[in-house]
């Protein structure tokens, strides 16, 4: 299985067809609730990519998108930092850092090495020298943060993006 990764730095349609192709995949036991909806996930995607370092790697097997990941960078005053639970030590928000927003992979990719592949070739080319991310501790009954973690990530904070998202553990790393 060849997983050919493609990179955008602005959201083409197809581009955003193909990442919604995959998200509606991924994430179909979570479509019932609100901040999973398909429409939900659209609009973060379309404000996502009006933001400052916006990058998306999507993988291809063939002609079919099977996994993607995407973020933006983040800045002393972003929202990604004002909304964690706890206070933050002075000084650490001084850099930009890579927020990913979503990483996701169709079922038959998974446990292949295609989400780290997506997860890598994201960070590959990035200027920032640190990259967080948010995870639900309770998704796949704790397995994705003890993947993150098997990636150098480490538990930081925690914060509720918004009304309808569960409680999310947020973690970082060096790239």
């Amino acid at each position: 299985m060849t997983v050919e990764l493609r990179h955008h730095t602005d959201l083409t349609d197809q581009a955003r067809q193909d990442l919604l192709d995959v998200y509606a995949d991924v994430r179909a036991p979570l479509l019932h609730l609100v901040n999973y909806r398909v429409e939900t996930f659209a609009e973060r995607v379309d404000r996502h990519a009006t933001e400052p370092g916006f990058e998306l790697v999507l993988g291809y097997d063939g002609e079919v998108p099977v996994g993607y990941a995407y973020g933006n960078t983040a800045d002393t005053g972003d929202r990604y930092w004002k909304r964690m639970t706890e206070p933050l030590p002075d000084g650490y928000t001084d850099t930009p850092v890579l927020v990913i927003k979503e990483i996701g992979v169709r079922t038959p990719w998974r446990g292949t090495g295609t989400a780290r592949r997506i997860h890598d070739e994201l960070l590959a080319h990035r200027s920032e020298d640190r990259v967080t991310l948010m995870v639900n501790p309770l998704a796949g009954d704790g397995k994705v943060q003890d993947l993150y973690e098997s990636w150098g990530y480490q538990a930081i904070n925690s914060q509720q993006p918004s009304p309808d998202s569960p409680r999310l553990t947020a973690m970082i790393r060096a790239i």
